[in-house]
């Protein structure tokens, strides 16, 4: 385990943890599907895809959540994690460059425990909100 990098008296609300970019490719689509055995072709068949009215073939929610979380841990530390939930607000597709926002949200201390809230989004170019969530935390304090 890594070398503990935030901590709960430091943080103030409104902080905002780096953003992680990606350019969505039909390549991920082809790992992800092969990494997770959800091969549904509208996420890699063209065809398919236009023949049930899609525009293109689209990126598998769970990339996109996967994508989100793990600026999350990046953030506060996988094990710190206590929780993380999304909605789905729109199809990410290829080409589409997503960027990640995680904003703390608020802070509180419950039993003991030093929570911090998260507000998380996974964005395109464009600011449109393709993942829209919220994840709590707990972390250490430095006392």
């Amino acid at each position: 385990m890594g070398e503990q990098k935030l901590f709960f008296d430091e943080v103030t609300e409104g902080d905002q943890a780096p953003s992680r970019t990606h350019t969505l490719t039909r390549t991920d689509l082809v790992r992800y599907a092969g990494a997770s055995g959800d091969y549904n072709p509208m996420h890699h068949d063209e065809i398919q895809a236009t023949a049930a009215g899609q525009p293109s073939v689209f990126g598998h929610g769970m990339f996109s959540m996967g994508f989100l979380g793990s600026a999350i841990d990046e953030y506060v530390g996988v094990a710190n994690l206590t929780r993380y939930q999304v909605r789905f607000a729109r199809q990410t597709g290829p080409g589409e460059e997503l960027s990640t926002r995680v904003t703390v949200r608020g802070k509180r201390t419950e039993g003991g425990r030093h929570l911090i809230d998260l507000d998380v989004r996974l964005v395109n170019q464009e600011g449109e909100e393709k993942v829209v969530g919220e994840a709590t935390a707990e972390l250490p304090t430095r006392g």
